[in-house]
């Protein structure tokens, strides 16, 4: 079962259902039929109920509502839209500018109810497992897994909604389920919500899996400075957003979970694209602590596919008709590679004109990262980028620039990129890496003062950032290309030494839909993403009205729908909404 813990099983009590303010899920939790108390307890129906919690991380989502919420990064600095015009997905055009969002909008409902609905299933198969007794060896192990999974669906609705309801008991009832608030825990007891699953899950979980989808205890330790790092930042005052303190004690935890004994086998690839690419040799390599896994010819017709990426691929005439041209990586984040004289990023000026790769000293993870004009796609010379329909369906509009990390090779249509209804591959997408560790523990070490330290762990990245050449070691030669990436080497204050974490961290994890999320946390996001609209309406004339509002455009409004289904049990979580 490597990949295929992942595999959609259909069990009785586990099917999808519509949650409205979470009042379905007991229907999950308590599955009805003529299973006696001996097959519940059977340790094949147990294993497969714990599957098909697995599952539904790949079955629930689709491509308007992606679990990586690549669709909901549209809202950073890193990426546009993209699509054929702004009525295209216009319910992310309006994301995307911070202007007409709506309550109703069936976008911000549908990725509501499908993290319920994964929490719901997650639920059902630990009722399962906790009705076994210990004669069932692997009982701890699976309910860490459980609880793992649970903690996923709440981090992600976390950081879209900010104010959500926990569903983390098993044992509701009905009258109990028609009061759940999603106002029971401040912001920060919310985060120690989460860290508490995960607390459970790194005491319960193996430090190896023989199964590549399950977590395992260093998984699960990044999964926890993660949560602890969001939780550092405190965001705790009534309706308001800003950051108004940095905890000490969740700081250190940070620095506790990433201690690096804690990851013994885990390192960086060598070449930072051996994280995306699809061949089964690359596949949870040493970076990929947790991945979300994807396969093909595992006996159905499409097999266990990645169709959430389904908008992403470009159309490129006669090899990719249908390619959609979503989320498409912005000329700032282009200009970001930017290096100076000592190959180390421009902080301050790297917007102050395009970057121009045959004159301008560049990162090579710029090349590893976007599409650019003049450059093959994909390393695939046969597919040479230029200013045509193929590289824009929007004419421009959203400029002719191409993520590449979800993409794959058109050489390899039919073998790792699959048509169907819309374009798919097996690529696992790695939800925890490595190199996330390394720059949370600078993060850590920076917010701390302690800014050798800091540096240190970011120079871990840009070694390996410096060595990824594999694919475009022709580059400089062939096109021009200027790769210059250097550690830094000074010695540097705590204002300057976050700085540099926070451009590391745009650099490496660009189009991984963590930037938005970031500048929310930092407390950034309404004064970086104000620059950024008046920098790029020249650029990109969608942002001629777009303006983000604070104390308002960090999270999601609640849905309409779930205000409506919650007998007045859940609070805006903005009065500007």
């Amino acid at each position: 079962m490597t990949k295929h813990i992942f595999s959609t099983i259909l069990l009785a009590g586990a099917a999808l259902v519509g949650l409205n303010s979470c009042s379905d899920f007991l229907e999950e939790q308590v599955p009805q039929g003529t299973l006696t108390d001996e097959q519940v307890k059977d340790p094949a129906y147990i294993d497969n109920m714990v599957t098909s919690a697995y599952a539904i991380f790949t079955t629930a989502e689709d491509i308007n509502s992606s679990f990586s919420l690549w669709n909901f990064d549209v809202r950073s600095d890193d990426a546009y839209k993209g699509g054929s015009n702004t009525s295209d997905g216009d319910v992310f055009h309006q994301l995307e500018v911070e202007q007409g969002i709506d309550t109703r909008a069936w976008n911000i409902n549908g990725i509501w109810e499908r993290f319920y609905n994964a929490i719901s299933r997650v639920n059902a198969a630990i009722v399962s497992v906790e009705k076994c007794d210990d004669s069932y060896t692997q009982k701890q192990a699976r309910l860490g897994e459980l609880r793992f999974l649970r903690a996923y669906a709440h981090f992600q609705l976390k950081r879209l909604f900010k104010q959500i309801p926990f569903v983390t008991r098993t044992d509701y009832t009905y009258e109990e389920y028609g009061k759940i608030s999603n106002t029971e825990f401040t912001n920060d007891e919310g985060w120690a919500k989460i860290a508490e699953d995960l607390e459970f899950a790194y005491n319960a979980l193996p430090a190896t899996q023989a199964d590549k989808g399950r977590p395992t205890k260093a998984a699960c330790a990044a999964f926890l400075a993660k949560v602890y790092l969001y939780k550092a930042y405190r965001q705790d005052t009534e309706l308001s957003n800003k950051v108004t303190s940095i905890n000490e004690a969740d700081l250190q935890k940070v620095l506790d979970y990433t201690e690096p004994s804690i990851y013994a086998g885990y390192s960086l690839e060598k070449d930072i694209h051996n994280n995306f690419r699809p061949e089964e040799q690359y596949e949870n390599g040493p970076e990929s602590l947790w991945a979300i896994q994807y396969s093909r010819n595992d006996g159905s017709t499409y097999g266990n596919l990645n169709w959430s990426y389904g908008l992403i691929v470009p159309n490129i005439s006669e090899v990719t008709d249908g390619g959609c041209d979503f989320y498409k990586p912005s000329q700032n984040l282009v200009n970001a590679y930017r290096t100076d004289g000592n190959g180390l990023p421009l902080l301050n000026d790297f917007n102050k004109k395009d970057l121009d790769y045959k004159a301008d000293n560049t990162d090579p993870r710029l090349y590893l990262t976007v599409g650019v004009t003049g450059l093959p796609y994909m390393f695939n010379e046969k597919f040479i980028m230029d200013r045509s329909a193929s590289w824009s369906r929007s004419g421009g509009l959203y400029g002719y620039n191409v993520t590449l990390k979800q993409n794959v090779d058109p050489e390899l249509i039919g073998s790792y990129l699959i048509h169907g209804s819309y374009w798919a591959s097996s690529m696992n997408r790695i939800v925890f890496r490595y190199a996330d560790v390394i720059l949370m523990r600078a993060e850590a070490y920076a917010q701390q003062g302690k800014t050798a330290e800091a540096i240190k762990e970011v120079n871990k990245i840009r070694e390996r950032a410096a060595a990824s050449t594999q694919s475009i070691a022709n580059y400089p030669n062939k096109y021009g290309v200027k790769f210059y990436c250097k550690p830094y080497t000074g010695s540097y204050s705590k204002d300057e030494a976050m700085k540099i974490v926070k451009m590391e961290r745009r650099l490496e994890f660009a189009m991984e839909s963590e930037r938005f999320f970031d500048l929310v946390r930092w407390g950034d996001a309404e004064p970086v993403l104000n620059n950024y609209f008046a920098s790029e309406k020249e650029k990109c004339t969608i942002y001629n009205e777009a303006s983000f509002t604070a104390d308002k455009n960090e999270y999601l409004p609640i849905p309409f729908e779930q205000m409506s289904a919650a007998n007045g049990n859940y609070k805006q979580n903005s009065n500007k909404w």
